[in-house]
């Protein structure tokens, strides 16, 4: 990690880049990828499978064999575990049911908003370098707590047209059963365009690399919803000298691990702390798998050192980082000063993992300091807000004049007659 001293304010926005990997040539390669799936359909989809995945497949549909010989290859220990990941994440959604309220906004005019659940949804499940079954909890319970009808979800095959038991095995666990083994850009063109296999959505949901993030926000300007941008994984991490320096190096590099695109940052006005925190990045470097991958990850990472604690949070909202682990003996009162963030954690205890797996909050967060303005996944992205309103004789009596004199002041005479002609009515009556 490169350490930073007590940087200016006016140093922060170079500071603070996230790493970028050519983002250009990203670009033209999502948007070449998109067209071609859009003009050919399975035909497309089955050349970049082959191209991206290096593998052959021709029905990238899963099979029920499939699903129920996945069940068998997940070890029990793990489906409980599973079990009590949905059962968390299944009450902490439920929670953000809401309830309507009919408001009377002035005599006579009644007023209130209905959750609808939107019709056909989509989920890219990451499967890669990991096979992220948590994302099919993450996205396929709330999807089914909000009521869409149809869910799709579409993950990548391994080099042998298999997908990962752990993912099907989640998907069929939380009733998920119309799955194709399609990743990449190619899947979140299948879904936005639909093929002759693949159904068009009206939104798609689910993190991925570079390339997923561009396509998603591609398809976001030609008429399908997304979630958010959700790209590359990050987590910024506020701490003192009360913190424990293998908690916050093991925080570290289980963002790190994500891929080399990855950013975390450490953010302290404790000096003291920074060497302890790297001499433990050392050690647990050592034993970790992805090791590789980690440390091209901390190349782009930092541990930068301010003035006071004001000047950590000051620094961390504009940053907005995916995940903000808060790591001091003020951290309750810090947190509640965070206005830009994805999901906050709390205290020494609570991990970023907890998060990612079973605390019962979502995982699919803003990211590349998209949190300044996105949300992540909640019950409500499956939803759409319908507004209705009935108004009485005495109702449009009392706001008729109102909308005649506003529309009249747009010239829109068309709007003001609509109102006319029912005071009309009333005053003939």
């Amino acid at each position: 990690m490169k350490i930073i001293k007590y940087p200016e304010r006016k140093e922060w926005i170079d500071i603070l880049k996230r790493p970028s990997l050519g983002d250009e040539l990203v670009n033209e390669n999502v948007l070449e990828v998109l067209n071609e799936v859009r003009k050919k359909g399975d035909l497309a989809i089955k050349h970049f499978t082959q191209k991206f995945d290096k593998v052959d497949l021709q029905n990238f549909v899963v099979s029920k064999a499939e699903l129920d010989e996945a069940s068998d290859l997940v070890d029990s220990t793990l489906k409980k575990c599973i079990e009590i990941a949905r059962q968390n994440i299944e009450k902490f959604h439920s929670s953000q049911n809401s309830v309507r309220k009919v408001v009377e906004t002035t005599p006579g005019v009644f007023c209130w908003q209905k959750s609808v659940a939107i019709d056909t949804v989509g989920l890219y499940i990451p499967g890669g370098t990991a096979p992220l079954f948590s994302t099919v909890l993450m996205l396929g319970v709330p999807a089914k707590l909000a009521g869409c009808k149809r869910i799709v979800l579409c993950t990548p095959p391994n080099k042998e047209g298999k997908v990962h038991p752990a993912i099907l095995y989640t998907a069929k666990a939380i009733g998920l059963t119309e799955i194709y083994k399609v990743g990449g850009i190619q899947s979140i063109g299948a879904m936005a365009f639909g093929t002759e296999t693949i159904p068009k959505v009206a939104k798609i949901f689910g993190p991925g690399n570079l390339y997923v993030t561009a396509a998603k926000q591609m398809i976001g300007m030609q008429g399908v919803a997304i979630d958010m941008p959700a790209g590359p994984s990050e987590v910024a991490i506020l701490a003192d000298k009360t913190c424990n320096p293998a908690f916050i190096a093991a925080d570290l590099l289980s963002q790190a691990e994500h891929g080399p695109d990855s950013q975390v940052l450490l953010i302290t006005c404790e000096e003291s702390i920074i060497a302890p925190v790297q001499e433990q990045l050392d050690l647990q470097l050592q034993n970790l798998p992805r090791k590789d991958i980690a440390i091209k990850a901390l190349e782009n990472s930092k541990a930068i050192i301010v003035k006071s604690i004001s000047e950590m949070l000051e620094i961390v909202n504009e940053y907005a980082p995916e995940h903000l682990i808060i790591a001091t003996d003020q951290a309750m009162e810090m947190a509640e000063q965070v206005s830009n963030a994805g999901s906050v954690f709390i205290g020494n205890y609570s991990p970023e993992s907890a998060g990612d797996y079973a605390s019962g909050t979502n995982h699919a967060l803003p990211t590349a300091g998209y949190a300044k303005g996105y949300s992540g996944v909640n019950l409500d992205s499956f939803m759409k807000k319908i507004s209705f309103q009935q108004i009485s004789k005495y109702g449009i009596f009392n706001i008729g004049p109102i909308i005649e004199k506003m529309a009249e002041a747009e010239d829109l005479l068309g709007h003001k007659y609509a109102a006319t002609v029912r005071l009309k009515s009333i005053a003939n009556d």
